[in-house]
């Protein structure tokens, strides 16, 4: 059985953006040289998330403005008042709840067996943000 991890690193320039990643972890994928196994792609970010989705520019509009009212920004949150770095992002840390920090996907036929619609997005909560990171591992033969 075979290993590969590769990190994907991306800056942001909005607080709440779905980043497409598929291609770069499609990339991942064949630079592997793993043709039937499984894939991760992991974030380490409490304000970030992974997510497999449909992209459509509406959808995420939409999926946006539910996140936003899950926990929407300017509310009095107990962590704002004492931030490690100044970032008054309660909002984003509640928002992550409901999200995924990593996403596994089936390798086939060297393939990520995801469906026609679904891509694999990088889910920025609290941007901007210069340096972001998201882990890819495979795992198979």
């Amino acid at each position: 059985m075979k290993h590969f991890t590769e990190t994907i690193t991306l800056s942001t320039d909005e607080h709440l953006k779905f980043i497409d990643i598929t291609d770069r972890v499609r990339s991942t994928l064949a630079k592997s040289g793993i043709t039937n196994g499984i894939l991760n792609v992991y974030c380490n970010h409490t304000t970030a998330s992974i997510k497999i989705n449909e992209k459509c520019y509406r959808l995420q509009k939409d999926m946006e403005k539910l996140l936003g009212a899950i926990a929407p920004r300017g509310n009095e949150y107990q962590h704002n008042k004492d931030t490690v770095d100044g970032r008054e992002n309660a909002h984003s840390h509640l928002m992550s709840l409901v999200l995924n920090a990593s996403e596994s996907i089936p390798v086939a036929g060297g393939k990520l067996r995801i469906g026609e619609w679904q891509s694999v997005f990088f889910i920025e909560l609290d941007g901007p943000r210069q340096n972001r990171e998201a882990f890819v591992s495979v795992i198979g033969e």
